[in-house]
């Protein structure tokens, strides 16, 4: 048997270290606790009827849930912003993906598209979405260059990319945004777990597509899942692309609490609020499930 270890006690200096170091997060811990967790907790209440300040106190009561999900309308708006969020967190993981797998190669300018890509990054959404306005609008560069080689006779009959609840420019601006995010991570899960297996698994036969759904994901998976998780949850909170970019009515479900937010009747807020509730649960729901599918994966490759 080995003898016990024993522990000494903490020297003052390193109990004045520790003090330090956890001081250092007070700011961090007094902003989430604070600001969002007060945020969070004063938007349940709300949606549970306390609004003393607008008269109501009906506190608790899921009438305006109710209400909110008895409409038909909540759900069409509901399936809009999943399918503009998955639609568009997808694609951009497969160009993300592919782009990534192209970086690690070496080839002539490699290192001016490393800093290319990243571009869209140090740019915000609303200078996208003003982008996507000029470009792809019916009367923008795109419909009059389509005019001016002939490919119609007016920009008008260009065909209609925004302002349609298909939602190819609110999916066009995500994907724009967020290919660079998913590349940076799966190109630096890559850089750190090194050729070697795929350069064994090719001496041993493998062909590129084998390699790559056998070796190659199942290493970058963490990359793909944390990312992917980031881009799928601001998508689907997003207000300004589909505010702007969108079809109009039915909207997607941040767009409808933002109606509800600046109706007349400020009574009104309150679903507005279990609107902003609901998102909230119907994105916990779903990244739960994505995070304990992944576990599951995990598990079976033998990895905790």
């Amino acid at each position: 048997m080995t003898p016990a270890t024993k522990t000494h006690p903490l020297t003052r200096r390193e109990r004045r270290a520790r003090i330090l170091l956890f001081a250092q997060f007070v700011p961090i811990f007094a902003v989430l606790v604070i600001l969002f967790g007060g945020a969070l907790v004063m938007a349940v209440l709300q949606s549970l009827g306390f609004a003393p300040w607008f008269g109501v106190n009906t506190f608790p009561t899921l009438d305006y849930f109710a209400a909110l999900w008895g409409s038909a309308t909540f759900w069409t708006s509901l399936g809009l912003t999943l399918y503009y969020a998955t639609v568009s967190t997808f694609l951009a993981l497969v160009l993300g993906t592919l782009l990534a797998l192209a970086l690690v190669k070496t080839f002539r300018g490699k290192t001016f598209y490393k800093y290319l890509y990243k571009l869209p990054l140090m740019i915000p959404y609303t200078v996208g979405i003003a982008l996507a306005v000029i470009m792809l609008g019916n009367g923008g560069m795109l419909s009059r260059l389509a005019a001016f080689f002939g490919v119609i006779d007016d920009p008008g009959q260009f065909l209609q990319i925004l302002k349609t609840h298909y939602g190819w420019g609110i999916i066009a601006v995500y994907i724009w945004k967020q290919t660079p995010f998913i590349t940076l991570a799966v190109y630096a899960v890559l850089l750190g777990i090194g050729r070697e297996t795929e350069e064994a698994a090719a001496i041993l036969g493998a062909g590129r597509r084998t390699i790559f759904f056998r070796v190659t994901l199942p290493q970058i998976l963490p990359g793909i899942v944390s990312s992917t998780l980031i881009c799928f949850a601001f998508n689907i909170g997003a207000f300004e692309a589909p505010f702007i970019l969108g079809g109009g009515f039915p909207d997607t479900l941040p767009v409808v609490a933002w109606r509800y937010f600046n109706d007349s009747d400020y009574t009104l807020q309150l679903r507005g609020m279990a609107t902003v509730v609901s998102i909230g649960i119907v994105s916990g729901v779903i990244l739960f499930a994505y995070l304990a599918v992944y576990r599951t994966f995990e598990r079976r490759m033998g990895r905790n």
